[in-house]
């Protein structure tokens, strides 16, 4: 218990149950991290030689890799969010010499994991991208997994007669790659409640929610710790498409690309000018319908428009909220040139009793906020 906020720790195999007091008394520390394509946890716990972690708890298989789940969940105002549910990977302990002053850690991933754990061998005959992701999804609702599966713009079908497509790879190698070419992203969000997760495919849009703003160098009214500023001059590029003509199939067609995204506007009147081009390899051998696709990719692809990139700490008990991924939060207090609404790309979540602290990463494309005011 924090104050202000209250963490709660459940574990147990395939249906996790609250922690007992004699593993929430042995927590050090929790880290979790929340990222554009995947989270992960760590827990540590501060045990001696008599502690019923090393004498009964481990042995019985209580933190065992693979098989036990955890769910962590913090409450501030009331609001719970579920910050983690995953399975624990790896468990490690270090003894010292030092009574009561030994670490047990485990170290977990979000649900995705599960899904990287078999290589199969499927065919799909005559099926779209989405009748594909949601019969490879169907199979981990029993975790509580809900797919949310926006349709690609562009779906390419081959006749059975011909050929089809067949999955020789792990259910979530597969999704990625299809993700890949039709420029969305897939990722396994935790919540809204416990034991309930999202599995999205689609464009990289995030919430058009924003959150309080983090502020620096406003005296009371700072709320972050550390803040600092990356202008990359070199991530902006144009890509050239050279698609052959569709009536002869001999004249090649160049088409130039810009370095954005169509579903993340800017958020700056100055954006970063290209500073390279590239030629995309084997464009002009595709099927139109095929070339189509792979140019939307491009124009969605979430790597794109991040030229300012941000990197910050805050202490989640002075900024009264807790800082989600994947949304908008404004920032303010650093200049003319930098302040304005950023797209928050991971967020660490670092919890030690009676500390609750986050660092972050946000990103936007161009200097010069082009919204006049952020939410505080």
């Amino acid at each position: 218990m924090l104050k202000g906020a209250y963490i709660t720790l459940m574990i147990g195999p395939a249906v996790p149950i609250p922690a007992p007091k004699v593993v929430i008394d042995a927590v050090s520390s929790i880290q979790v991290t929340n990222s554009k394509e995947s989270s992960g946890f760590q827990i540590t716990f501060t045990i001696g030689k008599t502690s019923p972690l090393l004498t009964t708890m481990i042995p019985a298989g209580y933190f065992e890799p693979i098989t036990t789940r955890v769910i962590i969940i913090v409450t501030m105002g009331g609001m719970p969010h579920v910050l983690m549910d995953g399975f624990v990977t790896t468990q490690e302990l270090s003894p010292s010499n030092e009574p009561g002053k030994s670490n047990f850690t485990i170290t977990g991933d979000d649900l995705s994991m599960v899904m990287d754990m078999v290589e199969m061998i499927m065919p799909y005959p005559a099926m779209p991208d989405v009748a594909k992701l949601n019969l490879i999804l169907a199979k981990y609702a029993v975790l509580g997994i809900v797919p949310v599966v926006i349709p690609p713009i562009i779906m390419p079908i081959q006749s059975p007669t011909s050929r089809w497509e067949t999955q020789e790879t792990t259910d979530l190698q597969y999704i990625k790659s299809i993700a890949s070419d039709c420029g969305y992203v897939f990722y396994v969000q935790p919540g809204p409640l416990p034991g309930q997760s999202i599995a999205y495919f689609g464009p990289d849009v995030n919430l058009p929610i924003p959150q309080s703003a983090v502020s620096v160098n406003m005296d009371a009214t700072s709320n972050v710790e550390s803040l600092s500023f990356s202008y990359n001059g070199l991530a902006k590029k144009i890509k050239v498409f050279t698609i052959l003509d569709p009536v002869t199939r001999k004249v090649p067609i160049p088409i130039p690309l810009p370095n954005v995204n169509i579903f993340k506007p800017p958020l700056g009147l100055k954006p970063a000018p290209p500073s390279k081009i590239e030629f995309a390899k084997n464009a002009a051998n595709l099927a139109p319908d095929e070339a189509a696709k792979k140019i939307l990719g491009y124009l969605m692809s979430p790597n794109n428009s991040e030229s300012i990139t941000v990197n910050g700490s805050l202490d989640v008990l002075k900024y009264k909220n807790v800082l989600r991924s994947r949304m908008l939060v404004g920032l303010r207090g650093a200049g003319y040139a930098y302040d304005g609404m950023y797209y928050v790309n991971s967020v660490t979540h670092n919890i030690k009793p009676g500390e609750f602290k986050q660092s972050f990463t946000l990103s936007r494309d161009g200097l010069i906020t082009n919204t006049p005011l952020v939410m505080t």
